[in-house]
């Protein structure tokens, strides 16, 4: 489903760059594969540009298929360069992972029981109260270049007049001065300010039933994992356009 913005908004990429900003996956490999091929479709529409797909971090967690998600997201399309942020989820479960039996509580809490269920730790792992073989059983069957991957990716991308980054950033702070936490944990003072940030900042993290397009942010997590809509802006110099996958009713 397509739906566009218009041209009213003043941020601008650089001549020649086509962007496709992705929000939370959260597991969802169905419709991660749906979102990147209405993507390769919409691209092939348009002018030839360089085109960059950015998802904005939660890959895993809540959905069924995490260790599939972020098979796919290791690949390269034939028709974009795709580049994974880093987010909140993934910092938990790769803080359970280094040790940490409060990430780890919080983790499994908050849909890290799906993600290691799909990279194949049993459930009588998962249900007894031991958060090291919890952990030792995980770093045994989920793949070390996964891990690796998830680990390396990087906060935030900034292109042109927009900053693309999981949660946010802190409102009246330079670009230098932004941290990590705010980057992948921030909802306030960040939704709600009226400040003029450095850029357009993109995000997703907190969720919202339609695209939340604000002066000063533009909010893409429609709670695919939940709603089976997974939404990705499109940017190409001053135009803005929505993609959004349609989940198919239960047969």
């Amino acid at each position: 489903m397509l739906g566009f913005l218009g041209r009213s908004w003043s941020p601008e990429l650089p001549e020649g760059c086509r962007v496709y900003a992705i929000g939370d996956v959260h597991g969802r490999l169905d419709l991660f594969r749906q979102m990147l091929d209405l993507i390769r479709q919409d691209d092939a529409a348009r002018p030839p540009a360089h085109t960059q797909v950015i998802q904005l971090g939660d890959l895993i967690d809540r959905g069924p298929d995490s260790a599939g998600t972020v098979a796919l997201a290791m690949q390269q399309p034939d028709f974009a360069s795709l580049v994974t942020l880093h987010g909140n989820h993934e910092a938990m479960m790769l803080n359970a992972l280094a040790g940490d039996h409060d990430a780890l509580k919080g983790w499994l809490r908050f849909g890290g029981r799906e993600s290691l269920m799909s990279w194949g730790v049993p459930a009588d792992v998962l249900n007894q109260p031991s958060a090291d073989a919890i952990i030792d059983e995980a770093r045994a069957v989920i793949p070390e270049t996964h891990v690796e991957w998830l680990a390396s990716r990087p906060r935030a991308l900034h292109l042109g007049d927009y900053y693309f980054v999981h949660a946010g950033i802190r409102p009246r702070r330079s670009l230098e001065k932004q941290t990590d936490e705010d980057r992948l944990w921030i909802r306030e003072p960040f939704l709600s300010s009226s400040a003029r940030h450095f850029a357009m900042i993109v995000h997703g993290h907190s969720i919202t039933l339609e695209v939340e397009r604000m002066p000063n942010r533009i909010g893409i997590d429609t709670g695919a994992y939940a709603t089976g809509r997974l939404t990705a802006l499109g940017l190409d110099g001053l135009h803005q356009w929505i993609i959004q996958t349609t989940e198919a009713p239960p047969l």
